[in-house]
């Protein structure tokens, strides 16, 4: 899937980049790399172009770079992992220091 095919609201991650030369080179200058993670904002009224949040900031994308971008869409469960242990470290107590000479 590339990301033009992505609906409005949907989370998906980079796979490949198929461009070459300067389009690469300007899709890897907007943050847009392999492995990033990119949530479509909207699309404009005539499809073309759409905005996109990536690395924490808003881009606009023409039609034809995004069909460069080959996609795959975020699982929920990937998301919510990194929230479960942040919890999980959160209420496990703290180890009490030993000072020299207790506990022997």
């Amino acid at each position: 899937m590339n990301l033009s095919e992505v609906r409005v609201g949907n989370t998906v991650r980079v796979l490949k980049l198929n461009g070459t030369g300067p389009v690469r080179r300007r899709i890897m200058d907007m943050g847009i790399t392999k492995g990033q993670e990119i949530y479509v904002r909207k699309v404009a009224p005539l499809g073309d172009p759409m905005e996109v949040t990536v690395r924490k900031y808003e881009l606009s994308v023409r039609k034809a770079d995004c069909k460069m971008i080959e996609v795959e869409p975020v699982d929920s469960a990937d998301e919510a992992e990194p929230a479960a242990e942040a919890a999980e470290s959160a209420a496990a107590p703290a180890a009490e220091p030993v000072a020299a000479g207790e506990g022997e």
